[in-house]
């Protein structure tokens, strides 16, 4: 836009500007085409994805904190944060600004009505996980 003296402005933003796209590093296996699901709803919701496609992933959640009972499908890791399974975007974007003592998030299992499976009807909980009181429901959907 012109004003004036030939001055170029850009037009206000309408709301906040967009953010730098964060990047999500997650592990998966060949065969699961949910986990696929999940990463394009990562995608649509502004992150950067780089994805792994590995043989196991019982090392990676080993390694990552995961505990057994919270286990899914996929493993990802988001500014030193975990989540495990098909954790909302929504809910990554609330940790990721309040950043809890957690070592992540987990929607454990496989719920039928999270991101990336896209079934509605079941509803589920995130879980945070990997603080000193131990696990904690940190979302309903």
């Amino acid at each position: 836009m012109l004003l004036g003296g030939g001055l170029l402005v850009a037009p206000p933003f309408l709301g906040s500007a967009p953010a730098l796209a964060q990047e999500v590093e997650v592990w998966k296996t060949r065969a699961c085409d949910c986990c696929e699901g999940w990463v394009k709803h990562m995608r649509l919701a502004g992150f950067s994805m780089k994805v792994h496609t590995v043989d196991t992933l019982d090392t990676v959640k080993t390694v990552k904190g995961v505990p057994d009972s919270l286990v899914s499908c996929h493993t990802a890791v988001v500014d030193g944060y975990v989540a495990e399974g098909h954790v909302p975007a929504s809910d990554l974007r609330r940790l990721l600004r309040e950043r809890p003592r957690v070592t992540g998030l987990a929607a454990p299992g496989m719920p039928q009505s999270a991101p990336g499976m896209d079934m509605p009807g079941q509803p589920y909980e995130v879980i945070a996980f990997g603080a000193s009181g131990g696990s904690m429901v940190y979302a309903h959907h």
